[in-house]
């Protein structure tokens, strides 16, 4: 099949790969539409999958906040103390103000026409004293349009980092700060990959537990040219340095990822629908080349658990788990509803993961049997589709559960932002009750005065598409539960309730960052 009919589906959809509306983003011309309408007549979410159930799981809607922007990425901090932030980035594309779209143009852009390309960071804050809207915004920053960004796993400079991956061509690091009430990301450092290329993704080489404390820190990064760029950041302070660049794909080289148990290891995925492996000692050529995806490559990682376990997907909506020991053949091959722009494996348990299938919404798979068993791994939840969207972004919060006994005192220990994350500290616990709403601009499920189940924006405006409040939230809380906690570091993992997590995804059209709750039967 040619490259162009290989793309023609994803034309129709309305969701084509970045460059066939504009060499950047898909799906730009209806998420700009949108951004021109009323806030109260943007569609959240349906009834029908406000609760959802499938293989004794259950996914809950908690709170929908509004980017204004189209949103692309979400990532929850991985660092003990930090745990409660996260990350959101965006991608807008607009004409100049001094060329209006045509409003005959079917797309709504004209291609010939430059486009200016904007983004913004958010950075949200897991409140808990604001259950009705946990998110808070603490932070938004406008910057070149983002395509990725991925926090380090270790405090670099006593500091936890984020980097961006943008429209610019550039890796920024952004170093999180702590004041006396808050937090925000500022600027640490910044890597040009090249001229006239878009950074399309980028990896940390600290993905797994345990790295050894003398280990190089790395990054690997992939831009629109279809090259791979090997960077080393300064630990004891900021800057970056190549280590190594070179061409790995004939197009666009989508996704880039290191193997966290052999960081000389890197593999990458393209346009051109190659998934590659590379020595980055000799990284002129490839260690394998699997054409077993039949479209581009967008998303790889490594299991952070299970030495040997990578996961990848496609625009040909299919999810491959492998054994890199051999790669002629996938453990196993899961079909997805969407093309597949982002996995994320559990960062606790080493079973789950995680994906971001854009028009086919989001799906967990428990890969138990096919990492154990050479079997197929089995959904745990059904595709979990929203309404005129396109989910590229999704991620594991790093927080996790844990009962208490009944004679537990019912109060809250939280992290101060002043604590250095890294540190185990057994105060970071979250308990979760009723408080005061969000600032941020959310959608919350609440019941009407006279009973009537419906979605309110903050401001007061009633959204078209009602949701059916869930028992907690009659009762004030959506996640309240008898000596339930929520913790922020690693002291109570061995009294942790992983079959409870709390996840994020973002979706394109309607410019929605979503929080869920997953549990487990």
């Amino acid at each position: 099949m040619g490259r162009r009919r290989k793309w023609e589906k994803y034309r129709s959809l309305g969701c084509a790969p970045f460059w066939r509306r504009d060499p950047g983003y898909p799906a730009i011309s209806l998420a700009s539409s949108l951004l021109r309408r009323p806030l109260s007549a943007t569609p959240v979410a349906a009834a029908s999958f406000s609760e959802c159930w499938a293989a004794g799981s259950r996914v809950r809607l908690l709170q929908a906040v509004d980017t204004e922007h189209t949103v692309d990425s979400v990532e929850w901090c991985p660092l003990e103390g930090c745990r409660h932030l996260l990350a959101c980035g965006t991608y807008q594309l607009r004409k100049p103000e001094d060329q209006p779209a045509d409003p005959e143009s079917k797309s709504g852009l004209d291609v010939d026409e430059p486009q200016i390309r904007l983004g913004r960071l958010y950075l949200y804050s897991f409140n808990e004293d604001s259950s009705p809207c946990p998110l808070v915004e603490v932070q938004r920053r406008d910057t070149s349009a983002i395509l990725d960004m991925k926090w380090c796993h270790i405090a670099v400079a006593g500091h936890a980092l984020l980097g961006v991956a943008d429209a610019s061509g550039s890796i920024e690091l952004l170093r999180l700060v702590r004041s006396e009430n808050s937090y925000t990301l500022q600027p640490f450092s910044r890597f040009a990959l090249g001229k006239q290329c878009l950074a399309l993704s980028l990896d940390w080489s600290t993905g797994k537990a345990g790295r050894a404390s003398d280990q190089p820190l790395k990054i690997i990064s992939s831009d629109s040219s279809g090259q791979l760029h090997l960077l080393q950041a300064y630990q004891a302070g900021p800057g970056m340095q190549a280590v190594g660049t070179w061409q790995a794909h004939h197009f666009e080289a989508w996704a880039a990822a290191f193997d966290y148990w052999q960081t000389e290891v890197v593999y990458s995925g393209g346009d051109d629908g190659l998934l590659k492996g590379w020595d980055t000692r000799t990284p002129g050529t490839s260690v394998f080349t699997s054409r077993r995806h039949s479209m581009g490559v967008c998303s790889i990682q490594s299991s952070p658990h299970c030495e040997n376990i990578l996961a990848t997907g496609s625009y040909d909506e299919h999810v491959l788990l492998w054994d890199t020991r051999s790669m002629k053949q996938p453990l196993a091959d899961m079909p997805m509803q969407g093309g597949v722009w982002r996995l994320k494996w559990h960062p606790f348990h080493c079973h789950l993961l995680l994906a971001a299938c854009m028009h086919g919404g989001f799906t967990i798979f428990n890969c138990q049997k096919a990492i154990e068993e050479n079997q197929e791994a089995f959904p745990v939840t059904p595709s979990y589709t929203l309404p005129s969207s396109l989910v590229y972004g999704a991620d594991w919060s790093w927080l996790y559960f844990r009962r208490l006994p009944q004679t537990h005192p019912s109060f809250c220990l939280g992290s101060s932002p002043g604590s250095d994350p890294g540190a185990k500290t057994a105060d970071a616990v979250y308990t979760l009750k009723v408080a005061a709403q969000s600032p941020a601009p959310c959608f919350e499920r609440l019941a009407d005065a006279d009973g009537e189940g419906g979605t309110k924006h903050q401001s007061g405006g009633k959204l078209k598409t009602p949701l059916q409040p869930f028992a907690e939230d009659k009762n004030g809380s959506q996640l309240q539960a008898s000596g339930i906690k929520i913790c922020d570091c690693d002291h109570y993992l061995e009294a942790a309730n992983f079959d409870i997590s709390l996840l994020a995804t973002c979706s394109f059209y309607d410019h929605v960052l979503h929080l869920w709750k997953w549990e487990s039967s």
